[in-house]
């Protein structure tokens, strides 16, 4: 039995180097690598808010008991909190008599009827709002300052090295997740997270993009990673809330620490991360790339389309938990129709933009993202925010895979074909999304309520999206449309067709037909 065992691992070992450079097994990394980020990123959502609570009531209660205690101990009287009937006793200084008073009582995190669980402090729980709101927003900060740093990095040395790199700065920040009990802590490990954010997601849309030179492949290729993407961020809250609701804290970081150990030893049989492969040519600076302005419009639709989503993120749960007295395991699954309905909308929309045109599809899903949020806050019970949620889901997840392919096409049509850089901007416009929604959705929220929160960002998608037009026919530079209808140009690459489906250039290369 221990041959055989060793005869099948040795078989798998041998597989894995032929398949080295396949293409499929890259984007089953990338797939993963972004799908235990998301995982991590998402399964905070809804444990956070609760346990800050529960953090900042036990403090209260700690201090409350001492001034008791402390008054019993000078005066007449000393109250007794029965945890059997949840009632309270008033009884005087004299250990003999009779209690003197009855007073009904409900604890912090006890049950109402109808088994729904209402804070006892709704100022309390207000002020959480700013809390949440800056450490969900620490994460994409972070990220957004590191960004520019692993772009050009990736230029340098290839995608193998920054990617894996990510794969330890994560495995770090879930362990510290998982064993944090103080604000400062978890907020350090949601800082540190964006660090690795960053290098797996930039690296990862690089490589794929230098993988899979053919556009309609690559818009394929992405919306499948992407799907990896929206897989984390389907699961992460509602696996997040039920382990937290039964099992407690701990328990799930230490699931996502033993998925993204696997994930690791995947890359390092695979990628090689100790090679350095720098790109065979110099490409475009980060400056050029951000004065571009059809690369500025892709990265707005990205950024303002999944703020959206990332104000609901620190907000939703506490307007739950303020409204309908919402339980801790409601909280998660709150999300769970939105994030079902991305991975829905990439899937489709990665297969399906390219032929109906990205442009089309993500003005569609700037005004679907705006139309739903705008909704959200009408809703009465959990069960009223099933149709919006799933609106919003579907529509981010329209821009997504819409506009990440769009990025590598503008920089194989108007720049030099080498990709962190223009990568790096679209995460720079993902965290942006996520950095300013959370702070600035829990600082509006805390001041003039969440459906206000909603209305303004619903708002500024709507005006946004008409914008997207311009991307329906943008224009080539001279010299690079002449050095790709040179005959003897060498790039892979057939023909682009995202603005409209009748729009056929000739094609740029006869050879790259059968390309795979």
């Amino acid at each position: 039995m221990g041959k055989l065992d060793a005869l099948w691992q040795l078989s798998l070992l041998r597989w894995l180097r032929e398949e080295r450079q396949s293409r499929k097994l890259i984007l089953f990394i990338v797939f993963v690598a972004l799908l235990l980020d998301n995982m991590l990123l998402t399964v905070v959502v809804p444990i956070i808010p609760s346990y800050l609570y529960s953090l900042d009531q036990s403090k209260v209660l700690v201090l409350k008991n001492s001034t008791e205690s402390q008054e019993a101990s000078s005066g007449a009287f000393q109250t007794i909190v029965s945890l059997y009937d949840h009632t309270v006793k008033t009884v005087g200084s004299n250990a003999t008599s009779r209690p003197t008073e009855l007073v009904p009582a409900r604890l912090p995190g006890t049950e109402l009827p109808g088994n729904a669980t209402c804070p006892e402090s709704t100022s309390m729980l207000t002020n959480e709002n700013v809390k949440v709101g800056m450490m969900f927003a620490s994460k994409a900060t972070v990220q957004l300052i590191t960004n520019p740093f692993i772009g050009p990095l990736t230029n340098r040395v290839g995608y193998q090295l920054p990617i894996f790199a990510g794969f330890c700065i994560m495995f770090a920040s879930t362990i510290l997740f998982a064993f944090s009990s103080s604000y400062a802590l978890l907020f350090v490990a949601r800082s540190l997270q964006g660090v690795g954010s960053s290098c797996s997601s930039v690296a990862g849309m690089g490589m794929l993009a230098s993988v899979y030179t053919d556009d309609e492949e690559r818009g394929h290729a992405i919306g499948i990673a992407l799907g990896g993407l929206a897989l984390g961020v389907l699961v992460g809250p509602p696996f997040g809330s039920v382990m937290y609701e039964y099992v407690g804290k701990t328990a799930p970081f230490l699931i996502l620490a033993f998925l993204a150990l696997f994930d690791g030893a995947l890359q390092l049989l695979v990628l090689q991360p100790t090679k350095v492969e720098p790109e065979s040519q110099k490409g475009t600076s980060l400056l050029t790339l951000l004065k571009d302005p059809y690369i500025l419009i892709a990265a707005g639709a990205i950024c303002f389309g999944n703020m959206a989503i990332a104000m609901m993120e620190p907000t939703l749960p506490i307007w739950m938990m303020e409204t309908m007295c919402a339980e801790k395991w409601q909280l998660g699954v709150a999300f769970l129709p939105a994030s079902l309905s991305y991975l829905i909308g990439t899937y489709i929309i990665g297969k399906l933009a390219h032929r109906i045109g990205r442009w089309l599809c993500a003005l569609v899903g700037m005004t679907l993202v705006g139309i739903s949020v705008i909704c959200v806050p009408f809703a009465t019970s959990i069960y009223g925010l099933i149709l919006p949620n799933f609106g919003v889901g579907f529509a981010i997840g329209m821009v997504d895979s819409s506009m990440m392919p769009i990025m590598g096409y503008l920089v194989d049509l108007r720049h030099v074909s080498v990709y962190g850089s223009v990568y790096a901007i679209a995460d720079v416009a993902f965290c942006m999304g996520f950095a300013f929604g959370p702070s600035i959705g829990g600082s509006i929220a805390e001041n003039i309520g969440f459906p206000w929160v909603m209305a303004i960002i619903g708002i500024m998608d709507i005006l946004f999206a008409p914008l997207c037009i311009f991307l329906r026919n943008p224009p080539a530079q001279e010299e690079k449309v002449a050095i790709l209808m040179d005959s003897n140009c060498s790039m892979k690459t057939r023909s682009y067709s995202t603005q409209d489906p009748l729009y056929q250039p000739d094609s740029l290369d006869q050879d790259a037909e059968g390309f795979d």
